[in-house]
C-alpha cells in the first residue's frame, strides 16, 4: 500500500531536473506549458517538458516565443542560473521552434509563488532607425554575415534577425561592396527527435534567401543581389547562432563581394 502510494505521489508531482552538467545540450519536442505570475510587466515563464529524460526545463530565454497551440521543438544548454524564478533549471541559450503541423492543448498554471522573470532588453536589442549608426572603419574584404531562423519558418524575429540584419546592412553601407550573395538553408535531413521524424522542407531554403534578399533591397537600394538555396545544411560553428547545432542549419548567408 505504501509503495503504491508513493507511485501515484510521483506520477502527480511536476516533472524536474536532476543534476546535470552546465552546458549540457538538450533537444526535444514538447507541447510549451506558461506559468502565470505577478511580478510586472511580462515575467511570466514559458516552461516545457523532456517526457523522455522526465526533466522539464525553463525556456523562457528563447528569442523564438511558443504558440501554446502548438508542439515546439526545443534546443538549449543546461545554464548554471538559479531556478528560482520559474521553479525549473533554465536553458540559456535557447531555442523554442514552433511546430505548426502538432497541435497542443493550451496548458497554464499559477505562479505557485515563484515570481518569474522581470522585463529586461533582450541582449540583441536593435536600436530605433532614428538612432545614427556609427559606420564601422575600414579595410573592407569579403565578409559574411549569418541570419537565423525557426524550424521550417523563413519569418524574420523581432530582437534576433532584426538586430543582425542591422549589423550587416550598416557594415555594407560603408563597405560598399560589388554585390551581394545571399545563400538560404534548409536543415532538410530528416531527423528523430522525441519518436517523431522531422525535417524542413527544401523549399524553405529558398524563402529563406528570398525574405532576406527582399529586406535588404529595402534597406540598401540600388544593391546588386544574387540569391542562391541549398538543402544540405551540416551544423556549423556561428557566434550568432550560440552553440546549438540545430540553429546554425537553418539560417541564410548574405556574402558581401567586391
Amino acid at each position: 500500500m505504501k509503495r503504491a502510494a508513493l507511485t501515484l505521489a510521483a506520477l502527480a508531482a511536476p516533472l524536474s531536473a536532476a543534476a546535470q552538467d552546465t552546458g549540457e545540450l538538450v533537444r526535444f519536442v514538447s507541447c510549451p506549458i506558461y506559468r502565470d505570475t505577478d511580478a510586472g510587466r511580462k515575467s511570466g515563464c514559458w516552461l516545457a517538458d523532456d517526457r523522455e529524460s522526465g526533466r522539464r526545463y525553463d525556456v523562457t530565454n528563447s528569442p523564438y516565443k511558443p504558440d501554446w497551440n502548438r508542439a515546439v521543438l526545443v534546443e538549449g544548454r543546461v545554464s548554471d542560473a538559479p531556478s528560482d524564478p520559474c521553479g525549473s533549471p533554465v536553458l540559456d541559450p535557447v531555442r523554442t521552434s514552433t511546430l505548426m503541423d502538432q497541435n497542443c492543448p493550451r496548458h497554464m498554471i499559477p505562479a505557485e509563488g515563484f515570481p518569474g522573470h522581470p522585463y529586461s532588453l533582450p541582449p540583441r536589442n536593435i536600436a530605433p532607425l532614428s538612432v545614427e549608426r556609427k559606420a564601422p572603419e575600414g579595410p573592407f574584404s569579403e565578409t559574411t554575415f549569418h541570419l537565423f531562423f525557426e524550424f521550417d519558418r523563413s519569418f524574420l524575429v523581432y530582437q534576433y534577425d532584426d538586430y543582425l540584419i542591422d549589423r550587416a546592412a550598416t557594415w555594407i553601407r560603408a563597405a560598399r561592396p560589388k554585390r551581394l550573395v545571399v545563400t538560404g538553408f534548409a536543415a532538410a535531413q530528416p531527423e528523430t527527435v522525441s519518436g517523431r521524424t522531422l525535417a524542413e522542407r527544401p523549399d524553405v531554403a529558398r524563402e529563406r534567401a528570398e525574405a532576406v534578399a527582399l529586406t535588404l533591397e529595402r534597406l540598401i537600394p540600388g544593391i546588386a543581389i544574387e540569391t542562391r538555396w541549398e538543402t544540405e545544411s551540416p551544423p556549423v560553428d556561428l557566434p550568432d547562432a550560440d552553440t546549438i547545432p540545430g540553429q546554425s542549419q537553418r539560417r541564410a548567408d548574405i556574402r558581401a563581394v567586391f
